[in-house]
């Protein structure tokens, strides 16, 4: 059974829909990212999307781990024309729309970008990829607060709308086990 370590990337600081575009991580706390990364497992294999924010994360993560590629599959959901926009200014554009993005879940997607249900089905093909290149491995796979909800969803069983409740910090670590159906952390900050 493979287990995730599913890792989000240092703060970015943005204060605004950040998606696709390539912004770098804050990994100034090092007394944080040492904690993490004593935590998460010696003999893991490490992962990141292709984004620079998680590549460095785990790169700072990484220590004497075996490192796969960088994989954009893992990419935080493609939010379009609302990338790097301020999300009231958002609200202001597309009122029913962006209430709905966020209300409703689904097959809302931003103009030019991805749906959740796409974006969750991208992350859902990688991991199994993943899966079955490294069976019965521990992956740490540093990403973002939309891929990992994805997963804390498929996991749990439970609605999009519903595991928007859950917070994802950055630098927490969410262990879940998809063959067991067990979430042994969510939003764990060592």
């Amino acid at each position: 059974m493979t287990t995730w370590h599913w890792v989000r990337h240092g703060p970015t600081h943005q204060k605004t829909f950040t998606g696709w575009r390539d912004v770098d991580a804050d990994l100034g706390d090092t007394g944080a990212i040492a904690r993490l990364a004593a935590h998460l497992p010696d003999d893991a294999l490490v992962i990141s999307s292709d984004l620079t924010r998680s590549i460095n994360t785990a790169t700072a993560l990484q220590g004497t781990r075996t490192r796969l590629p960088h994989d954009p599959a893992l990419r935080e959901f493609h939010f379009g024309t609302w990338d790097g926009v301020h999300f009231s200014t958002v609200a202001d554009w597309h009122p029913d729309l962006s209430r709905a993005y966020w209300e409703t879940p689904g097959d809302h997607a931003p103009p030019g970008g991805e749906s959740w249900n796409a974006s969750a089905a991208r992350v859902a093909m990688a991991v199994r990829r993943i899966e079955a290149a490294h069976p019965g491995r521990h992956v740490i796979a540093v990403a973002h607060f939309g891929v990992i909800l994805t997963q804390v969803q498929a996991v749990l069983g439970i609605t999009a709308h519903d595991v928007l409740g859950h917070k994802i910090d950055p630098l927490s670590v969410t262990s879940l086990n998809r063959a067991t159906g067990q979430a042994e952390t969510i939003n764990h900050t060592p």
